[in-house]
């Protein structure tokens, strides 16, 4: 006879029109605003796809993040129970062991539920994300039992558009969306995209349970993610590394012209032999007093001289050096996807509070 999964807990299943729309960013806010009313949390990410490594089990990113910032008590391995590594897709096609994976989602859900309150699941991507492999977004709010919310990002006709593409296959699998909740909606649109969303989704059947204004802190990254996806060498030691990079600087021209783009939060990738930017970027750091520019990635491997990099140690920003040229640099920030981790704490407090007051989530729970 099959186990009964624990049907008694309440839970809401986070899911999203595609990937990097918000739905860390809403997972984390909404555990911190229903503290409130349910003091013991417990957070499930069934399928994860961006992993670590600890103590030999591969544990999803953005569990490794909750568990940090809320402490929930609750066994990593069971908040992230199934990793997708990058051969899982043909073994499964192989030997389809949907059986096992499905009773180990349901185990894992058990236990995070264990003496908890509430439990929130986190979806990966859009509802059919997982298909390939029998665990779509979809089938796991159906296996868990949960209804789902989806987060889009803001506008009007296009996440209307998406949202519908993923009812679809949420109601095909008897999974029922409670409602939607916009993500990153520009200040000045803020109110004319409220009321036209809520009616375009009224027509679909939707509620808008929240629109949450855009902030560019989340989606700039620190030094330290640059530093991180770049593999690169830190060439002075500094506490910048949580620096945010709000905008980025190839500095190809002369010394001279590229002082103007010395400014705060810039992040100047040069040639690590073009001497003359370096101290031209040291020089500017001197008169500055506060903000200054996030930090400096010298490129091609071109390792500076003695007497430069004796400046670069004594500098107070970050100085990296990437193997890469400089195109290959500034592409590879401009294409970052910027996650929030466990150091980001400004980013986390003003999640919390970005969550706290745009999106309602007393209607959630009489939704659920």
């Amino acid at each position: 006879m099959a186990r009964l999964m624990n049907h008694t807990t309440p839970r809401v299943f986070i899911a999203a029109t595609r990937q990097n729309d918000g739905k860390t960013t809403t997972s984390l806010g909404l555990i911190a605003a229903l503290q409130q009313f349910y003091p013991r949390i417990g957070y499930i990410k069934p399928v994860g796809q961006r992993f670590v490594e600890i103590e030999e089990q591969k544990i999803d990113e953005d569990t490794v993040l909750m568990d940090s910032v809320f402490r929930l008590n609750c066994p990593l391995v069971d908040m992230s129970p199934i990793a997708v590594e990058p051969d899982f897709t043909r073994k499964y096609l192989q030997s389809s062991n949907n059986e096992a994976l499905v009773k180990k989602i349901q185990k894992a859900f058990d236990r995070v539920a264990w003496e908890k309150d509430f439990v929130l699941c986190e979806g990966s991507g859009h509802a059919g994300v997982g298909s390939v492999f029998d665990l779509s977004n979809a089938q796991v709010a159906k296996i868990l039992g949960a209804k789902a919310v989806i987060v889009t990002q803001g506008g009007i006709g296009k996440p209307i558009d998406e949202v519908a593409l993923n009812q679809a296959l949420f109601e095909k699998e008897g999974v029922e969306i409670i409602g939607v909740i916009l993500n990153k909606v520009h200040g000045a649109k803020m109110d004319f995209i409220t009321e036209f969303a809520r009616r375009g989704l009224k027509r679909k059947g939707l509620e808008l349970l929240g629109v949450i204004p855009h902030q560019s802190v989340l989606s700039s990254p620190t030094v330290e993610l640059i530093r991180d996806e770049l593999n690169a060498e830190m060439l002075n030691q500094t506490d910048g590394l949580h620096n945010l990079v709000v905008d980025v600087a190839v500095g190809a021209m002369g010394a001279h012209n590229a002082m103007s783009f010395f400014k705060a939060g810039v992040l100047l990738i040069t040639p690590g032999d073009r001497e003359d930017i370096i101290l031209a970027a040291c020089t500017s750091l001197d008169g500055q007093s506060g903000e200054t520019m996030a930090g400096i990635v010298l490129t091609g491997n071109l390792r500076p001289s003695a007497s430069v990099l004796k400046v670069i140690r004594a500098m107070p920003i970050p100085v990296l050096l990437s193997p890469e040229d400089s195109y290959q640099v500034a592409s590879k920030v401009h294409d970052l996807t910027v996650k929030t981790r466990p150091g980001d704490t400004k980013k986390i407090t003003l999640i919390r509070d970005l969550i706290a007051k745009n999106v309602d989530v007393k209607k959630i729970l009489q939704l659920i």
